[in-house]
C-alpha cells in the first residue's frame, strides 16, 4: 500500500525496521495484528505531581484515548515537561521555550500523525502549542479545567488576586498569622488553574479565540460529564484532521491571532497573553507587537466582570455563558472568516443560540472598562515597547508624574520594601530592574511591586510601578511591564536613579525618563554589562538566546526568518 500518513513510513518500512517498529509498539501493549495504517495520534501530557494545576489531565488522556479509538486511530500518549507556576522557581517562563522544543523534537522523532496537547497552568499552554505549530502537525489543545473556590469567613477567594490582597494586610497588621494561614488551607481546594482571569483562564480562553480548542471547554469545572465528552470529542476529531490533513498553518492566520487578541481585551486578561501570542505568531512568520495590540486595543472594552478587573470568579463566569458568550458578544469586531480546528468557520460556531448573562459577560456600553483595556507604551524609557493593563490599574494614576524610587534587584527590592526609613511618597514611580528575561534569568512575575507599608498605613493602596519583569495575570495595580531593552541589555530602565522624574500617560501611550538626551547618553557610556551567573546548563542557552519581550521572549534559533526556516525537516526513518 502506497504510504499515505508520515506514521506508515514507520510500520511499512521495506527492510527489517517496519518488524522491529511494529514489535515496539506490541511491547507497549497495542495490537499491532489489525494494523493497517491507521493513524498514529499523539498525546502530549504535562501531568505532574510536582504541578497540582494540571493533576487532572490524567484523566483528560484517558477520555482523549476513547475517542482516538472509536474513530479508528491509535492514541500514543507521551510525557513533556510540565511547567507549574507555583513551584517552578525562579519562574516557568524560564522553561517555555524548552517545553516547545520537548514538543516539536517527540512529534519529529517518532511516528505520529497529529496531537493532542493537553496543558492547563499558565506557560504549559503556550509552550504546547509553540511546539506543535513549529511542527505543523494536525493538532487540537485542552486544558483541565479551574480548580474549586476556596472559602474563607463566607468569602469566596479568588486564587492570587486574594492572596495579594490578604498578604497586604499581614504587612500592616490589620490579620495575624493564624487568620494567613487559614486563608492559605481555604486557597488550596483542589486540582485546576486559577480560578480568576490569570494567565491560565486568559491563555486556555485564548485557545477557544484562536480555534484550537472546543469552544465552551476552557472554563468548564475540573471531571464534569461535560469535559469528559469534550475530550473525547476531541479524540475522535484529531483523527479526522489527520485524514484532511488540517494543519495549525491552516487555523493560525493572522486574523485568528487578532480574534485572540481581542478576546484578550475583552476578558481584561493577563498581560502574560501579549508575550506568548507573540511567540506563537512568531513561530509561523506573523508579526503582532505592538501594531496589532495598539490599533485593537483602541477598540475593544473589557466586558468581563472577573478578578482582578472585576469581582466575579470563573465558576460564575461559565454560568454566565464563558468564553462562547464573550466572543458573542464582541461578534461584530472578529474576523469570522478564519477556519477552526473542526474545520468551520468561526463564524459558523458563533451563533445566536449562544447567550451571555448580562451580569458577568456586560453589554459593550456597559463595559467593565472602556477601551483601552491594555495599552502598550513608548518613550525613552522602553524605546521597543512597554505594557499597562490598564483594566486592573487605578484611572487617577494612568496621568502621573513622581519621582524614582530604585531597587537595582529583585533582593534589594525585598530588602528595602517595607524598611520604615525608605524614602519614598505617595507620588513617587517604584522602579525595579534587572528582572527581566535575561537579567534573572527567566522574566519572573515580580512586577507587582508592593506598596511600601509605611504608605499602606497611610491608606495609599496603588503607586506606579515600572519593571523590565512580568507579574501574575492574577495582579492588578498600575504596573508598566515588560520594559524593553531590559536592565541587563543597557536598556533605559537600567540607567534610572534614585530621584530622577518619571511620566507616564497613558492615553497618549508614553513612558518617559524626564532627563536629557545628553545626560542619558552620558549614562549609557558609563554603563558597564553585567557578568552572567549562569555559566553553563540550560539557563546558560537560555540568556544567550532569548530575545527580549516586544519578540515574544522566544528563542533566536526557533523563530524562523524566512519561509524556508518554516519547513519542518522530517527524519530519515531507517534502522536507528
Amino acid at each position: 500500500m502506497k504510504n499515505k500518513l508520515r506514521s506508515q513510513q514507520w510500520f511499512w518500512g521495506a527492510n527489517e525496521t517496519g518488524l522491529l517498529h511494529q514489535g515496539a509498539l506490541r511491547a507497549a501493549g497495542i495490537n499491532m495484528d489489525n494494523y493497517h495504517g491507521q493513524p498514529i495520534i499523539g498525546i502530549a501530557n504535562t501531568w505532574s505531581q510536582l504541578n497540582n494545576c494540571n493533576m487532572s489531565l490524567k484523566l483528560v488522556a484517558e477520555d482523549v484515548k476513547k475517542g482516538v479509538i472509536a474513530a479508528g486511530g491509535i492514541p500514543l500518549e507521551f510525557p513533556v515537561i510540565s511547567l507549574g507556576e507555583e513551584l517552578m522557581k525562579p519562574s516557568a517562563m524560564l522553561y517555555r521555550n524548552l517545553l516547545s522544543i520537548d514538543v516539536e523534537e517527540n512529534l519529529r522523532a517518532y511516528p505520529i500523525d497529529g496531537v493532542v496537547l493537553l496543558g492547563n497552568c499558565d506557560k504549559t499552554v503556550p509552550g504546547l502549542l509553540m511546539g506543535a505549530v513549529s511542527a505543523n502537525f494536525p493538532t487540537i489543545q485542552l486544558n483541565a479545567g479551574p480548580k474549586q473556590v476556596g472559602i474563607h469567613k463566607g468569602q469566596r477567594l479568588g486564587s492570587g488576586t486574594d492572596l495579594w490582597k490578604y498578604w497586604d494586610e499581614l504587612r500592616i497588621g490589620k490579620i495575624d498569622e493564624k487568620e494567613w494561614q487559614d486563608i492559605g488551607k481555604a486557597l488550596s481546594c483542589g486540582f485546576g488553574a486559577c480560578n480568576t482571569m490569570g494567565t491560565a483562564s486568559t491563555m486556555n480562553g485564548i485557545m477557544e479565540a484562536l480555534g484550537m480548542m472546543p469552544l465552551g471547554s476552557s472554563t468548564m469545572p475540573v471531571n464534569c460529564a461535560e469535559r469528559t465528552q469534550a475530550s473525547i470529542d476531541a479524540g475522535k476529531r484529531i483523527v479526522a484532521m489527520v485524514h484532511e490533513d488540517l494543519k495549525p498553518s491552516d487555523i493560525l492566520t493572522k486574523g485568528a491571532f487578532e480574534n485572540a487578541i481581542r478576546m484578550l481585551l475583552a476578558l481584561g486578561g493577563s498581560t502574560n497573553a501579549v508575550i506568548h501570542l507573540t511567540a506563537i505568531a512568531g513561530r509561523l512568520n506573523i508579526n503582532l507587537f505592538p501594531e496589532s495590540f495598539d490599533t485593537l486595543g483602541a477598540q475593544i472594552p473589557c466586558v468581563v466582570d472577573v478578578q482582578p478587573s472585576g469581582t466575579k470568579l470563573i465558576d460564575e463566569f461559565h454560568e454566565a455563558g464563558g468564553m462562547p458568550g464573550v466572543l458573542a458578544r464582541i461578534h461584530d469586531f472578529l474576523d469570522l472568516s478564519v477556519t477552526t480546528y473542526t474545520g468551520q468557520k468561526l463564524g459558523d460556531l458563533i451563533t445566536e443560540n449562544i447567550k451571555a448573562d448580562e451580569t458577568i459577560i456586560k453589554p459593550l456600553n456597559e463595559a467593565i472598562c472602556m477601551p483601552p483595556t491594555l495599552a502598550v507604551l513608548h518613550g525613552n524609557l522602553a524605546p521597543n515597547g512597554a505594557i499597562i493593563k490598564v483594566a486592573a490599574a487605578s484611572k487617577d494614576l494612568l496621568v502621573h508624574t513622581g519621582k524614582a524610587v530604585v531597587f537595582e534587584n529583585y533582593d534589594d527590592m525585598l530588602d528595602r520594601i517595607d524598611d520604615p526609613n525608605l524614602e519614598v511618597e505617595a507620588t513617587s514611580v517604584l522602579v525595579l530592574k534587572n528582572a527581566g528575561p535575561k537579567g534573572v534569568p527567566g522574566m519572573p512575575e515580580w512586577g507587582m511591586i508592593p506598596v511600601p507599608t509605611k504608605l499602606q498605613l497611610l491608606g495609599v493602596k496603588d503607586m506606579v510601578r515600572i519593571s523590565d519583569s512580568r507579574m501574575s495575570g492574577t495582579s492588578f495595580g498600575t504596573v508598566v511591564l515588560h520594559v524593553s531593552p531590559e536592565a541587563y541589555l543597557g536598556g533605559a530602565i537600567g540607567l534610572i536613579q534614585n530621584g530622577d522624574s518619571i511620566t507616564l500617560n497613558v492615553p497618549d501611550r508614553k513612558i518617559q525618563l524626564n532627563i536629557s538626551d545628553a545626560e542619558l547618553n552620558k549614562r549609557q557610556q558609563a554603563w558597564i554589562p553585567t557578568t552572567p551567573k549562569h555559566t553553563r546548563g540550560y539557563p546558560s542557552l537560555y540568556i544567550k538566546e532569548v530575545l527580549q519581550a516586544n519578540e515574544g521572549c522566544d528563542f533566536d534559533f526557533l523563530k524562523p526568518k524566512n519561509a524556508e526556516e518554516l519547513k519542518f525537516v522530517e527524519p530519515i526513518v531507517g534502522r536507528s
